[in-house]
């Protein structure tokens, strides 16, 4: 397996010369793109050197290359296997509701591959962040595929301004859609990585109020109103200050997510998060240790390497970031990405971004819509 990592700048371009991969069949190109290069010639020039590869990217809140954190860049991998192959998927996704079509469109896409690809190993799926409900999109993903199959990615951002994100495939940077790439060969091994660090606070309090991913009420009360009791000064913020405490949901199975805000609603007192809320549930807010955030990326990276230690090979590490640790974290952000950094296989190379919504396995679940964690798809190849 070969591996390039690049970033590109509105002023000094390509920080080194697109390398062509020599089998289109068995590259992807990753790329995490701030929303205002979106007609950027960086793009056009990264779509030009995939010679046919697939391309898969998205608008971030940040992009991580190395142990960095960039505005205003395109940060992009070349990733070439030696025995594996690769293909894309596409779906539209226009609203919460074709989110459950959409995962199964892409798992029937990527379940096609002929003899020559070998098994499914890995997923890796890019989402627009504001129109899905990740949750019944990851449900559906996973039920198509074969079981075993590793699934992660996470959702577009448009920094702290929930204003529009896309995905980009190469050929266009389009809302509405979910773009995934499957990785195929026995070669091909992929270990995954998902920790937060959040603190729970105050009481749990029962869902009283919920639709699909829309929280109506807590305790019979308006969730808004409540939302804002807690943030004070900041309530003028939203949606974005509510970043700053999220929401520990308990799943009927016992597992906890934690789901961030992507909306709000005034009229109706109403919170749209990026993954469902079960109403009857239980909820409680949460709130951040900026060292327990760290301690948390770096539990990451060290839970990629605890399945069975560090990869022999060249190795990349895909991290996907929730935008509410960015603003949390503030001028120590990079102490995150420079945490996982240090406990991954040495020359290991580290490119995401940050998301409104990381998809992972954690605990008993295959895979599970997250927010607010820091989650990370070590991929490497030993035959």
């Amino acid at each position: 397996m070969r591996a390039t990592s690049l970033r590109f700048t509105p002023s000094g371009g390509w920080s080194a010369p697109l390398p062509r991969p020599a089998d289109p069949r068995r590259a992807v190109i990753f790329a995490f793109c701030a929303p205002e290069l979106r007609e950027s010639p960086g793009l056009a020039t990264l779509a030009a050197a995939a010679g046919g590869a697939p391309v898969i990217g998205c608008s971030t809140a940040g992009e991580i290359c190395g142990a960095e954190v960039h505005d205003n860049s395109v940060c992009a991998v070349i990733l070439e296997l030696e025995h594996g192959t690769v293909r894309a998927a596409a779906a539209p996704c226009a609203s919460a509701a074709d989110s459950d079509a959409a995962g199964a469109q892409i798992a029937a896409q990527l379940r096609e591959a002929g003899p020559e690809d070998g098994p499914l190993r890995a997923v890796f799926v890019l989402s627009d962040g504001l129109s899905v409900n990740g949750t019944p999109l990851v449900r559906a993903l996973v039920a198509g595929l074969p079981a075993g199959v590793r699934v992660t990615g996470g959702l577009a951002a448009d920094g702290p301004r929930f204003g529009a994100t896309w995905t980009w495939d190469g050929r266009c940077a389009e809302a509405g859609r979910v773009l995934a790439v499957g990785l195929y060969g026995a070669a091909v091994t992929v270990r995954t990585g998902v920790r937060g660090g959040w603190d729970v606070f105050g009481p749990e309090r029962r869902i009283s109020g919920a639709t699909g991913n829309v929280l109506h009420s807590l305790d019979g009360r308006p969730a808004l109103q409540l939302y804002k009791e807690y943030l004070g000064d900041r309530a003028s913020e939203l949606p974005a200050s509510a970043l700053l405490f999220p929401l520990a949901v308990r799943l009927p199975d016992g597992n906890r997510v934690v789901r961030t805000v992507l909306g709000v609603d005034e009229q109706t007192q109403s919170m749209t998060f990026a993954g469902d809320i079960p109403e009857g549930g239980l909820a409680q807010l949460m709130r951040a240790n900026l060292d327990r955030l760290v301690d948390g990326a770096a539990s990451a990276a060290q839970e990629t390497l605890d399945a069975g230690g560090a990869p022999a090979g060249p190795t990349v590490a895909l991290a996907v970031s929730c935008v509410g640790r960015r603003l949390v974290l503030g001028e120590r952000i990079e102490d995150e990405v420079e945490a996982t950094s240090e406990l991954l296989p040495p020359g290991c190379v580290q490119l995401g971004f940050y998301s409104y919504g990381e998809l992972g396995p954690r605990g008993q679940l295959s895979c599970e819509l997250h927010n607010q964690t820091m989650t990370l798809t070590l991929i490497a190849e030993e035959a």
